[in-house]
């Protein structure tokens, strides 16, 4: 008897491909990455800029819509402080004064405070000033060099009117030493102002200042002869750039008699010219003099 065929069974194991694990952690390291780079970056450049160079972006990105109350810390992209009717935001000049002073990178202090200044004016003409220091501030922002000027000038309201000062610092001056000269830089300032300088009502007083000579250093120029040929020269330039010679309402020299800072009177700072946008004078009732 025959035994029966017995069936042979082949067993076939089909390799399956492995399931996709997902991607999303790659795409999450990466982004993590990226933020570090840009964080460090941004540490970088923290480090590699002043306290004033990091007031000045802080003021320069500021809202336009912010309504300023008194000047900030001095130069042109220091921008204003803000009062109470507009978004809040400190003061420039408080914020940066400690830092500066340890770095030994002073700047001129405002004569008036804005409380001091804003107390005993019209309301109309405290915002004539605002607009007269916008309109200076968006005429300086035009010049591609402004970054590198910008702690070379400073706008400030005062109880005479709108001060623009071409301050000398440590290392960089806007004028030729001992000269009345002024260097390209200077002229350029100058020429970037003169449209909005003409298109305002404002008189302008120029007035020349420098720094006093330390113990035992040669004068290079007798200091009142300079100061008035630095003011003067402002003016010549002005004229040219086509401010008219009736706005000009009077061109001083003032020598080292008034520095900004009295404690330290040899410092760079010291030694500026300023162009003063003379409020308009009150009126006198008809019959004060009879």
């Amino acid at each position: 008897m025959t035994k029966p065929v017995q069936p042979i069974i082949i067993k076939r194991v089909k390799k399956a491909a492995h399931g996709h694990h997902g991607g999303a952690w790659k795409i999450a390291y990466a982004d993590f990455v990226t933020a570090m780079m840009a964080f460090f970056l941004l540490m970088w450049l923290i480090s590699m800029t002043t306290q004033e160079q990091k007031v000045g972006l802080a003021e320069y990105f500021a809202p336009a819509a912010l309504s300023p109350a008194t000047s900030g810390a001095g130069g042109i992209l220091y921008g204003t402080a803000l009062d109470t009717s507009g978004n809040k935001a400190s003061t420039p000049r408080d914020a940066a004064r400690g830092a500066a002073e340890q770095e030994n990178k002073v700047r001129p202090t405002s004569p008036g405070r804005a409380s001091d200044v804003d107390a005993s004016r019209p309301v109309a003409d405290v915002q004539a000033d605002y607009s007269a220091i916008a309109s200076l501030r968006q005429a300086l922002q035009k010049m591609p060099d402004i970054a590198e000027l910008s702690r070379n000038i400073v706008i400030e309201q005062t109880k005479e009117g709108v001060n623009v000062s071409l301050v000398d610092e440590d290392g960089r001056s806007m004028f030729r030493e001992g000269s009345v000269d002024p260097y390209d830089r200077t002229r350029r300032v100058l020429e970037a102002l003169a449209p909005a300088l003409r298109r305002l009502p404002n008189r302008l007083s120029i007035t020349g200042y420098t720094a006093a000579a330390r113990p035992g250093s040669a004068r290079v120029d007798e200091p009142w002869t300079l100061t008035a040929g630095r003011a003067l020269a402002v003016r010549e330039i002005l004229g040219g750039a086509g401010v008219p010679k009736d706005n000009f309402a009077s061109v001083v020299g003032r020598a080292d008699t008034e520095p900004v800072f009295p404690d330290n009177p040899y410092l760079a700072p010291n030694r500026r010219v300023t162009i003063t946008l003379l409020n308009a004078s009150p009126p006198v009732p008809p019959n004060l003099f009879r």
